[in-house]
């Protein structure tokens, strides 16, 4: 089965709500999004342990178990990149193929107890790493490759809403 890759530009999330899983960012600040994070982290627990969660729904949908590996990848990529913007001068953050790396990683072949605890592990580390933000360093910026700019603030905002929205993909 092969998942067709997601090539959207989502930055669209800033500006308004997501109408597919509700999540607004402009009803969040910074401030929020590490509480977030730990109560995304830990519902999927919940997820990793349910029955068939290496089963795809379709041809054409990940598995539970690989939207969760998504997930825990998300939050290690996303601290990378909030500690290169505390660290340079608007950087470029290296390219991510989020669906090479399924492949690469074989998600739908991982252990999903495993998953689970790198999950919440990379997930409290990101949560740690927002919280950490100095006073004044939100409007740092960074650039993606595809020439989107963001500010720290922004990147949080845009960040949160993939683990968000990801959740109510394995829900619906």
């Amino acid at each position: 089965m092969t998942i067709v890759p997601d090539t959207k530009n989502w930055t669209w999330v800033l500006e308004r709500e997501c109408p597919e899983c509700g999540f607004d960012s402009g009803a969040i600040t910074l401030g929020d999004v590490p509480g977030l994070v730990r109560e995304n982290a830990a519902a999927w627990l919940a997820v990793l342990a349910r029955p068939g969660v290496g089963d795809r729904p379709d041809a054409s949908t990940w598995s539970d178990l690989e939207y969760a590996a998504h997930v825990r990848d998300v939050f290690r990529i996303f601290r990378g990149r909030l500690e290169l913007m505390l660290a340079e001068d608007d950087p470029a953050f290296p390219n991510w193929d989020q669906d090479a790396t399924a492949l690469e990683n074989h998600y739908s072949e991982q252990d999903p107890a495993t998953v689970s605890g790198e999950l919440t592990e990379a997930a409290e580390k990101v949560a740690l790493a927002f919280e950490a933000v100095p006073a004044g360093a939100g409007q740092r910026t960074g650039r993606r490759g595809d020439g989107s700019s963001f500010t720290v603030e922004s990147l949080a905002c845009y960040f949160i809403h993939d683990p968000v929205h990801h959740l109510h993909d394995v829900r619906g």
